[in-house]
């Protein structure tokens, strides 16, 4: 969130506009107190404490000002100025879904539906909504209790940092960074620890791909350090010698790393819109994702799919090989096809240009303020 608010405000403040970033301050936070309290300070700030401040620099404010919510997360501040202009940026309802048991592997306890239901009664309030894609628009709908009045798409921008290196000149970088061999190319995912990045199964279809196959390749795992249960399922692994976990590597790195794989693979279980997918064709790298929403949205005729990976164990084993069937297919591609999948990635990936995002949003913006005039 803190990218995508620095984009807009970036942005527009290049467009010309005024803009004032509200957030609260950490008072209650810093009184001294033990870690078990610290959360509910926190919320006194959040809750209590800001709610004070915005009513009081509302006053403040022109009829003309537009108040921009960065995440539907937002949502116990939005009736403050749902009498305004305003609108709500939504990017992904996965906590939501979890808390109303709609996703299996993501159980919510009781204190956690509690807060995702505050948190739908604020943004319940919004009448100005703008999805970083078409799945979590439907899942917005779903959610509100009647359709909003304004609700529009708008796919997300990439930093401009993702463009393709020589992929033999990245892996160069990358080793002399790293001290792994990497100069016959290697399978990448990055991702973090969250449930739905699904790192176990890329775990799970490299080990499948290296039972069935005699060609070597390391995997680069980019992102948080493990989790106990990813190290747990790393140790298990017959190939943990050739599993590398990247978690200090500057964005630099992390461009090089996509450039010079010989494939992303990206096996999500559920997404608001699936950034490293078009950052990794707007590198260079062919990307094999999940054959679902949105993953399909990013990835359109330009990515290689399959299956969403089963909830139950029992059929996680035949997920793991026929995923490992697709990735064998795309590191064996032969070089004219390999050549034509990566234009169509670059030209695919040219849907997320900053600007185009800006633009598309600031006129957004202009609109909404022309309606409440």
């Amino acid at each position: 969130m803190p990218r995508f608010a620095r984009m807009l405000v970036d942005g527009m403040a290049k467009r010309g506009h005024q803009l004032e970033v509200w957030s609260p301050r950490s008072r209650a936070f810093d009184i001294p107190a033990p870690n078990l309290l610290k959360k509910w300070l926190g919320y006194i700030d959040q809750y209590i404490l800001f709610p004070k401040e915005v009513r009081k620099r509302l006053k403040s404010c022109s009829g003309n000002t537009l108040f921009v919510f960065t995440d539907q997360a937002l949502g116990p501040w939005i009736p403050l100025v749902a009498d305004r202009p305003h609108v709500i940026h939504c990017h992904d309802f996965l906590a939501q879904r979890s808390a109303l048991g709609e996703i299996a592997e993501n159980h919510t306890k009781w204190t956690g539906r509690q807060y995702q239901a505050f948190i739908r009664r604020g943004y319940s309030h919004g009448r100005y909504f703008v999805s970083v894609s078409e799945k979590t628009r439907r899942d917005l709908h779903r959610l509100l209790s009647a359709l909003p009045i304004f609700s529009e798409v708008v796919y997300n921008g990439l930093n401009s940092k993702f463009v393709p290196h020589d992929p033999v000149e990245s892996r160069i970088q990358l080793s002399r960074k790293t001290g792994i061999d990497l100069s016959s190319g290697y399978i990448l995912h990055v991702g973090g620890n969250d449930w739905y990045k699904n790192r176990a199964g890329v775990i799970a279809i490299y080990n499948a791909w290296r039972k069935h196959n005699v060609l070597v390749l390391p995997l680069l795992m980019v992102g948080h350090h493990p989790s106990k249960e990813l190290m747990k399922l790393y140790l298990q692994s017959p190939f943990k010698n050739d599993i590398y976990w990247l978690s200090n590597i500057n964005d630099e790195m992390v461009c090089f790393a996509y450039s010079g794989a010989c494939v992303f693979i990206f096996p999500s279980l559920a997404e608001g819109f699936g950034w490293p997918i078009a950052e990794a064709m707007a590198s260079g790298c062919p990307v094999i994702t999940t054959n679902e929403a949105p993953m399909t949205e990013v990835g359109g005729d330009a990515a290689f799919y399959i299956p969403r990976m089963p909830p139950d164990d029992s059929s996680a084993g035949t997920w793991a090989i026929d995923g490992a069937k697709v990735l064998n297919e795309v590191i064996v591609l032969p070089a004219c096809e390999l050549k034509d999948q990566i234009e169509a990635a670059f030209v695919n990936a040219r849907r997320f240009d900053p600007e185009i995002t800006l633009d598309r949003i600031e006129c957004i913006y202009k609109k909404i303020l022309y309606l409440e005039g």
